[in-house]
């Protein structure tokens, strides 16, 4: 493999081990010397944050500490550091002490959890929720728990990894379909014809920031007798008059047979919740390894994102403020002749195309400017469709909006107008 040009590969081309070697803890020699040689780019990877995930915050890149406007950190609704969020935190470590230590089936649970789980399944309308200590645990869990060999998970392609990891830890078969491909969908239910099937999708997808087709996706499965999962982690709170995610915001609530979300996106915690009827819940958690087998969420956390929470629904000026701004942001990103995809929320992806080098050498230049945009390489996302994405959040002002889209007019549109890659998109 030749390596002199490190922009040309990718995590993808060093997945499998080395075939000459016999020990799977060594990793493949061509792997070793393309993290060598792509330092330039691998290195803008896990940079660390000196102080909280709000819009002006502070960054540590290649030893430098630096002031910058932060588009990458999800605290959609504002609560990182809000007061309330942090006293209720604080209190909670005073009474319930540092951790659950202990799973939540035998020991883990607290009063607070309960607490939350309740609020959680009346905000939603359902019957009942439960906790996992992690996002990914939740789809993970929630997949494996449910899902049997000879099961069919009918999946959109675009979905999280978490709940196609999930899926093929199930033993159940996993049959993708193309992105909000109704077409597709339709036939792919039918050849399952006769056997347990579920549909899962996004309320809001991660990389492209557009939303399930759930208007004609719930129909379809309805018609068909089956169940649709739904992911909420990136809708939860932020969309629906209520702020009870996707299904509410078109028109679907109480027609998805079960819900997912995170804590990580809306309520700047960690953790995750299911919720659905209660016999489905109540059977899912005891065969859910991820859920049985690990310890229980800290009663801090519990506590901080029950707050938050509370805070949301009293508040519903949060929610019009998130879409003001990532209306705003998203209009002037596409005004610049950036490629925004299919984005209509507030994750917004800035298209970049091909140009992989390019990726790397614009997350470095903004950095040094004082914008942190996460870059999203390949297998994450298309070969021909690097990008960054924007995470917009309520507690943007337009200053910082504003001062974000100068450094993207300075840096992102330069290099796609050098390459010739400007869209004109109209008024």
């Amino acid at each position: 493999m030749d390596l002199s040009q490190a922009e040309n590969y990718s995590l993808a081309d060093f997945l499998f081990g080395d075939p000459d070697s016999t020990n799977p803890l060594i990793p493949p020699s061509d792997y070793i010397e393309w993290r060598r040689t792509g330092s330039w780019g691998m290195s803008l990877y896990e940079p660390a944050l000196h102080g909280a995930a709000v819009p002006r915050t502070q960054l540590e890149c290649d030893g430098v500490v630096r002031p910058i406007i932060n588009l990458s950190s999800y605290n959609y609704m504002g609560m990182a550091k809000h007061p309330e969020v942090i006293a209720a935190a604080k209190e909670a470590l005073d009474t319930h002490g540092f951790g659950a230590c202990g799973s939540p089936v035998l020991s883990g649970m607290s009063n607070l959890h309960r607490q939350f789980e309740k609020k959680l399944a009346e905000h939603l309308q359902v019957e009942q929720a439960t906790l996992f200590n992690s996002g990914f645990g939740g789809a993970l869990g929630s997949m494996q728990g449910l899902l049997r060999k000879g099961d069919i998970a009918v999946i959109d392609a675009k979905a999280h990894a978490s709940l196609i990891d999930g899926v093929r830890l199930s033993g159940a078969t996993l049959r993708m379909f193309p992105h909000n491909d109704m077409k597709a969908l339709e036939e792919t239910l039918a050849k399952g014809k006769g056997q347990r099937q579920m549909v899962i999708v996004e309320g809001i997808y991660s990389m492209d920031g557009d939303m399930a087709d759930l208007k004609a996706i719930v129909p379809m499965a309805e018609a068909m007798g089956v169940p649709v999962f739904l992911d909420e982690a990136h809708s939860f709170l932020g969309c629906g008059e209520n702020g009870r995610g996707a299904s509410e915001h078109l028109g679907v609530e109480g027609r998805i047979g079960l819900l997912y979300g995170t804590f990580s996106k809306a309520l700047a915690a960690v953790g995750g919740f299911v919720a659905g009827k209660s016999q489905t819940i109540d059977y899912m958690r005891f065969y859910a390894n991820s859920y049985t087998f690990s310890a229980a969420l800290p009663p801090a956390i519990v506590a901080g994102a029950m707050a938050g929470l509370g805070i949301v629904k009293r508040d519903p000026s949060i929610r019009k403020r998130l879409w003001e701004n990532a209306n705003y942001f998203r209009s002037r990103v596409r005004g610049l002749g950036i490629d925004t995809g299919e984005s209509c929320s507030y994750v917004v992806p800035l298209v970049i195309g091909p140009d992989r080098r390019g990726l790397y050498e614009l997350c470095r230049d903004m950095r040094n400017k004082g914008l942190f945009l996460a870059p999203v390489d390949y297998p994450s996302v298309p070969e021909e469709q690097v990008r960054f994405r924007a995470s917009v959040t309520a507690a943007h002002t337009k200053a910082d909006l504003d001062d974000a889209l100068n450094i993207i007019e300075d840096t992102i549109v330069r290099r796609l107008r050098q390459r010739g890659a400007l869209k004109n998109f109209g008024s």
